[in-house]
């Protein structure tokens, strides 16, 4: 922390534009050296000729804009250069930059880690902004924004807050019990405690829509060889994916293809067509298949219309899963199938015809099944296995046979929210936070 550090913060390679931030206490000498003129006035942005570390060189002719602490990004006091992106100019900006005495390019992530250390954010709002920078789609942007800014650390830390009131209620009975404390203390306390208990279990208790918003909604399309499911793969991703041909058992992996749907991050699934296999590898396949189904959120079983299996094969039942009678085009009536508790859907994949109304309904219960609202979610393991950690503590504590076991129980449930956010115990969790993050934020 006593170091000043600097990055580039935008994309390596030749562009338009480069942002190079620097942060720190020797940042306002380092600027000085640059630019052989005094700091520009506070967040506005001034014209500046950038010069080599012999003060003569021009490296480039930017933007200069100054957040002296504790007002910036990371608390400190910080520089911004807005220069132009070729690798000739960045990396001689970044000489001109290291030659300054205390001054070292920056780790993966330090920049926010600063932040944090600072109190300029909580670990659920570092983790929000690292998301933000990864979001893919709209739904994942709106996500990972109000995670950025402290919604869902904002829930986490009342929840704390009320544990800790709770707690001096009960220290103050174990203390004080010759002063004849209001039976209702301890009352309120175990109520207040059972709310809290259900406002957290019901956080838990999600569906993990956070964690499938923020990584990708699994769609594991299944069913027997030959069906079609390549071809719909291909159908809803705008291109030739994967492999279609009339020989059974082309599809010997899983092939996962990312796409947008209707602003939500789907991962489409084609996976190998379930059958008695003839060998191994497509035994493998067939295994695969299965288990990627189990794992998916969605499940898409694609049957031919002429010839489906028999309505009870139990190889084909899942939950959330939409049917799809293929090859229409080949039949007049489809025979009976195994039926998805999502709706059945009759199409031909190789005219087109029943596609888009197949795609509009799996849009639809995609956004209605996965979207949170405005409520903050859980978006992370450790969140979710803090939160579980601090419901078991605080149903241990209305059950406890002293106070002072009650009282432990509620420290440990104020621990365990206080890891989520960085309250407490949290050295080991900073690596693993910030490592994900890119050199220059």
């Amino acid at each position: 922390m006593s170091d000043t550090i600097y990055a580039l913060s935008t994309g390596a390679g030749r562009a338009g534009l480069a942002v190079i931030r620097m942060s720190g206490p020797a940042a306002a000498d380092a600027t000085r050296s640059l630019t052989r003129r005094e700091l520009p006035t506070a967040r506005v942005a001034a014209r500046r000729r950038f010069l080599a570390s012999d003060g003569h060189e021009v490296i480039d002719d930017g933007l200069l804009l100054w957040f002296p602490a504790p007002r910036s990004f990371t608390g400190e006091d910080v520089a911004e250069f807005h220069i132009h992106g070729g690798p000739a100019v960045t990396d001689a900006f970044l000489a001109a930059l290291a030659a300054n005495v205390g001054t070292r390019l920056a780790d993966p992530g330090e920049f926010t880690k600063r932040a944090f250390f600072n109190d300029k954010m909580d670990l659920t709002a570092a983790e929000g902004l690292l998301d933000l920078i990864n979001a893919e789609t709209s739904a994942q942007r709106r996500q990972a924004q109000r995670q950025s800014e402290g919604a869902l650390g904002r829930v986490y830390e009342a929840w704390r807050q009320r544990l800790i009131t709770r707690l001096a209620y009960v220290e103050a009975a174990i203390d004080f019990p010759e002063d004849d404390l209001p039976l209702s203390l301890m009352d309120e306390a175990r109520d207040d405690i059972l709310g809290l208990i259900k406002e957290i279990s019901q956080h838990v208790d999600d569906s993990h829509i956070g964690e499938s918003l923020r990584d990708g909604i699994e769609v594991a399309i299944v069913g027997p060889p030959n069906a079609g499911k390549s071809s719909l793969l291909n159908a809803l991703a705008g291109r030739e994916a994967a492999i279609v041909s009339e020989i059974a058992g082309t599809t010997r992996d899983v092939v996962e293809v990312r796409m947008d749907l209707g602003g939500f991050p789907v991962i489409l699934l084609d996976t190998a067509g379930i059958r008695e296999a003839n060998n191994e590898i497509e035994a493998q396949g067939i295994r695969r298949a299965r288990e990627r189904r189990d794992r998916a959120d969605i499940s898409v079983m694609v049957f031919d219309a002429v010839d489906p299996p028999c309505p009870l094969d139990g190889s084909y039942e899942t939950e959330r899963a939409f049917t799809i009678l293929n090859k229409m085009d080949l039949t007049d009536s489809a025979a009976p199938a195994p039926a998805g508790d999502l709706g059945t859907f009759k199409m031909s994949l190789l005219s087109g015809k029943g596609l888009e109304a197949f795609v509009t309904h799996l849009t639809s219960f995609v956004r209605d099944s996965f979207d949170g609202g405005a409520a903050p979610v859980i978006t992370r393991a450790r969140h979710r296995e803090a939160a579980g950690e601090c419901l078991a503590a605080l149903q241990r504590s209305l059950v406890a046979s002293l106070p002072e076991l009650m009282a432990e129980d509620l420290r440990l449930g104020m621990r365990s929210l206080g890891r989520i956010t960085g309250r407490f115990d949290v050295e080991d969790l900073l690596d693993i936070v910030f490592q994900e993050f890119c050199i220059g934020k």
